[in-house]
């Protein structure tokens, strides 16, 4: 526990930033249980999640028989030269633990440790949208991915939706009811959620137009401009304001949902969050931390065990990736949350 605690304190909320209090010891008046704010919508970041898992690893990790059984999976592999390339559809893997034995977990978690995750906003991959709970037709076993995914499916669970559906029926206060109670002000205008000039739908557009929601530009992280349809952007121009078409949905700021206005927010500078989505991040991991008598800043056990026996909680899950696979560490990112 200590090991995990470490980790999340220590490298996992970082890279996120989210940036704590400094610790003033065990608070038995803390109450340390998850709020439901934080279960229901705040700890929500669906939008981050690929449709894929994409790795690279040595191509003699596996036999030819291994190879067959992943294509036959819906696994696209690609070699090139002695190492291979595996793009693992998000539904293949899902309920799928078997998978794991035959990719290999070494391999399996440096991909993820190696690859950037999408930006935490209102977009949410199709994958999980479209794929993730489905329906299927009949005889469609090359439905895994692309635009032909409509016609895949008698029916289909959008991940999106249910994260909204999520707080109605836990009896979520709406977005703005939710920033009032974590201290911030409200909005008075769909602009002001989002950080748009504009909550109007340009000439030729409308919440009933798809070509609303065309991209007119990408930039990757570096802000090049990237080729539309290409994987490497990370900030997008859209043909139409997210404003608007919040404006269309919901009509009045009273009514947003909170899920929904909390991932339509801009991002503080520094941090994966809008102004509400880190508030209830800070609030709740303070809570738990300080609300925890076995916290390990607060364990003085730690320190014996460390001095008696050798054994350290103070890890990185680098070096436990590392001391678990056959990945040596130096191949990994010291901080595995950092894509680099």
């Amino acid at each position: 526990i200590a090991e995990q605690q470490y980790i999340t304190y220590r490298e996992f909320l970082p890279a996120m930033g989210v940036n704590l209090p400094r610790y003033q010891g065990y608070n038995p008046f803390r109450n340390a249980n998850l709020g439901n704010e934080f279960a229901t919508v705040g700890y929500r970041a669906h939008s981050q999640i690929h449709g894929e898992f994409e790795l690279e690893t040595d191509l003699d990790r596996y036999t030819q028989a291994d190879l067959d059984a992943m294509r036959a999976q819906g696994i696209e592999i690609a070699i090139v030269g002695d190492e291979v390339e595996l793009a693992i559809p998000l539904n293949v893997a899902f309920f799928n633990p078997n998978l794991l034995n035959r990719v290999q977990l070494g391999p399996m978690l440096q991909g993820i440790g190696l690859e950037s995750q999408y930006k935490n906003e209102e977009q949410i991959d199709n994958q999980l949208r479209s794929v993730l709970f489905q329906i299927p037709v009949p005889g469609n076993p090359e439905c895994l991915d692309g635009p032909t995914l409509p016609q895949c499916f008698r029916g289909v669970v959008d991940l999106g939706a249910i994260d909204i559906e999520r707080g109605r029926d836990h009896g979520m206060p709406s977005y703005n009811q939710l920033r009032r109670a974590y201290g911030l002000p409200a909005r008075t205008s769909f602009a002001a959620i989002t950080g748009e000039a504009s909550e109007a739908f340009p000439p030729g557009t409308g919440i009933n137009n798809p070509n609303s929601l065309d991209f007119t530009s990408l930039t990757d992280i570096n802000g090049n401009p990237v080729p539309i349809g290409e994987d490497d952007a990370v900030t997008f121009t859209r043909r139409s304001p997210l404003a608007a078409r919040l404006k269309a949905i919901y009509g009045s700021v009273d009514k947003v949902d909170a899920f929904a206005g909390m991932v339509a927010e801009p991002h503080v500078a520094g941090s994966e969050f809008g102004e509400l989505q880190l508030a209830i991040w800070t609030k709740q991991f303070a809570a738990l931390r300080d609300g925890d008598r076995f916290y390990f800043e607060n364990d003085p056990s730690l320190s014996f065990i460390r001095h008696a026996f050798g054994i350290d909680y103070r890890h990185s899950l680098a070096e436990i990736i590392a001391a678990n696979t056959d990945i040596p560490l130096s191949d990994l990112n010291p901080n595995v949350f950092l894509a680099g």
